[in-house]
């Protein structure tokens, strides 16, 4: 039997029930929830292998319940199943920190293997090295706390993904880093974000620490290659 806790967050009884029977005759033990704050209780009863949650939610919605979860857990693995399926959906719950995204109605299968995919892969892991802090021009992050100083002096926490992405191109400093370099060290292999998921972290991480957006001094997208960052 599989002995991985999974936490099954949707409000959707015919729906919940579906899924947690498949999940249990996977051999997964499933803990489920119905509300949003329900989900941060359950969650903060236990270790979680993978959280599965939906964004349409009572009392509190899947998106501000990823948020408090990652503020304290930014590894466990967590997919979004939502009715919710825009490409601005798909991109928020990204940038909060989820790993994955699967839009009802959904092929149960598809579902079981993209959870066997993200237990298998497991947290995202950092290039070697770690840098733990870090700063240029008037800017500070803080690899350990995910914390930011940018243009606007004030102390931002940003998602694990943004501290990655920041983390891989200042260790390759001066160097264009390609998009499928990117994709591939960021998000896995198994996971298929659209390059513009990209475009939307540089253009943040321009909004962060840029003086003239319009004419970035550390943050480069290099046309139809990928981009760089330089002091």
């Amino acid at each position: 039997m599989n002995s991985k806790q999974i936490l099954l967050v949707e409000d959707e009884e015919h729906l919940l029930k579906t899924i947690q029977l498949n999940l249990e005759l996977e051999g997964y033990a499933v803990t489920t929830a119905i509300t949003g704050i329900e989900a941060l209780k359950e969650f903060r009863k236990k270790d979680f292998n993978l959280i599965i949650l939906d964004v349409m939610l009572p009392e509190m919605n899947g998106f501000d319940v990823c948020e408090e979860i990652r503020k304290e857990n930014t590894q466990v693995p967590l997919l979004f199943l939502t009715a919710k399926g825009s490409s601005n959906d798909r991109i928020q719950g990204l940038k909060l920190g989820a790993d994955d995204y699967l839009t009802k109605p959904f092929n149960l299968e598809e579902l079981l293997l993209r959870i066997q995919i993200l237990l298998r892969r497991g947290k995202i892991v950092l290039p070697e090295k770690d840098i733990e802090y870090y700063t240029f021009g008037d800017n500070e992050i803080d690899f350990i706390k995910y914390e930011i100083k940018g243009v606007n002096k004030a102390v931002i926490e940003i998602t694990k993904r943004e501290i990655a992405l920041l983390k891989l191109l200042i260790k390759r400093k001066g160097e264009v880093v390609s998009r499928e370099e990117i994709l591939d060290t960021i998000w896995g292999t198994d996971v298929f974000p659209s390059s513009r998921t990209i475009d939307n972290y540089i253009l943040a991480f321009r909004k962060y620490f840029e003086h003239n957006q319009r004419e970035p001094k550390h943050f480069h997208s290099i046309r139809g290659i990928g981009y760089k960052f330089t002091e």
